[in-house]
């Protein structure tokens, strides 16, 4: 049994240091249909979401959080008291942080495809009676947000105050703007890119042999049964490796042993740095609360992102009609979506004279550096929200 004195006092630790505190998931049903770009339709769908604070009268202090590739609706706060690690963004959102619930009423949900509750492959298809497995709809980044437009209205949000997120999610603000210029004020872009190199796509398809080649695989149909665990961990292995700095490794672990004094005896298929170490334990436990085909899916959706394909892959054309203010960021280390991909996004918003601005921070953590607690990219963020506040 858990102490629950003691997980108390550990909430109200944590409400005291700005958290959120407990939260929990909602599901919107939305019974209309869409049409993926691949030309599949679902006829009906869940989308899992959480809210943190309070939309005021007006509706017009919303925030839409977008997830990464492998991220979900629960960006913040706790699920109960004996959650050991809050939300994926939690320094970034609650009381007095950059999202700041004092002033406004923060959304995260967990995209369609995912496995945090919205509807994906692991969802039973009302037409079979089965788990949709591969034949979920592969969506695109358009879809995503045709869809957060439906639970937009649901909550009775007509004009998001900003939508914002990191990597992926950055990408999804992006496409917001282009989509819908008159429903978003400001968009977020962090850590991400106008569209996938080549070297980016060759990791995303090296990532998907390692599951779809896991015998366990079995085409996708794996639920109820042995799921692809080692494929699943390899693949999460090399996703890890791209996201960090190699100074951020060096200073981390370096070439250090284990086990310094049982390094010559620790049999050759074993672990003997404490990188491999680090690496296995990250795999492992990925496979524990994350779903092998939504992997799959999730890369397809990075791979295929070009919000300027539809106006001859320029990217000035696409942004034309946006109305949006832009903050985008991007970090000195990030080899995956490095500072120049984020300058290619600024320079043509300049060019199609929009109001943009950018802030490049030195950090030595690699991709994740917009996930954790870097002083200048939070102050930099927290002065930008600070004046959307004021606007309200």
């Amino acid at each position: 049994m858990p102490d629950t004195n003691l997980n108390n006092e550990l909430v109200n630790n944590e409400l005291a240091n700005n958290s959120v505190g407990i939260v929990e998931t909602k599901t919107a049903r939305i019974e209309k249909p869409l049409k993926f770009e691949c030309g599949k339709t679902l006829d009906a769908y869940d989308l899992a979401y959480e809210t943190y604070g309070e939309l005021n009268a007006s509706a017009s202090n919303a925030i839409l959080i977008c997830h990464a590739l492998s991220g979900d609706q629960h960006a913040a706060g706790y699920h109960s008291m004996d959650d050991k690690h809050p939300g994926w963004w939690d320094v970034c959102i609650g009381p007095g942080k950059v999202f700041d619930t004092n002033h406004f009423f923060v959304v995260s949900l967990n995209n369609l495809g995912g496995c945090g509750g919205s509807t994906g492959p692991s969802s039973i298809n009302p037409a079979t009676g089965k788990h949709y497995a591969r034949d979920f709809p592969d969506p695109t980044v358009n879809d995503w947000v045709h869809s957060q437009k439906e639970l937009a209205d649901i909550l009775g949000i007509d004009c998001w105050a900003a939508v914002a997120g990191g990597s992926l999610g950055g990408m999804q603000a992006l496409q917001w703007a282009i989509n819908y210029p008159d429903k978003v004020r400001h968009a977020i872009v962090i850590a991400a890119a106008p569209k996938l190199s080549a070297q980016n796509i060759a990791f995303n398809e090296v990532a998907r042999e390692a599951i779809l080649s896991d015998p366990d695989y079995n085409d996708g149909n794996y639920y109820d049964k042995d799921v692809p665990r080692r494929g699943l961990m390899l693949a999460r292995m090399l996703g890890h490796i791209t996201y960090l700095s190699e100074e951020a490794m060096r200073k981390k672990f370096g070439r250090r042993l284990q086990n310094e004094d049982d390094s010559k005896s620790v049999p050759f298929t074993e672990s003997q740095f404490q990188v491999q170490s680090y690496l296995q334990y990250q795999g492992k436990s990925f496979v524990n609360r994350f779903d092998a085909n939504t992997y799959v899916l999730m890369t397809k959706v990075l791979d295929y992102f070009n919000p300027a394909a539809p106006f001859g892959d320029d990217l000035v054309a696409a942004l034309k009609d946006t109305q949006a203010r832009f903050l985008l960021a991007s970090f000195s280390s990030d080899w995956r979506f490095p500072p120049e991909r984020s300058r290619e996004i600024v320079s043509a918003l300049l060019e199609a004279r929009k109001n943009v601005s950018y802030v490049e921070i030195d950090s030595q953590q690699g991709h994740d550096s917009f996930l954790v607690n870097v002083e200048t990219y939070l102050n930099a963020l927290r002065s930008y929200m600070s004046h959307i506040a004021e606007s309200l």
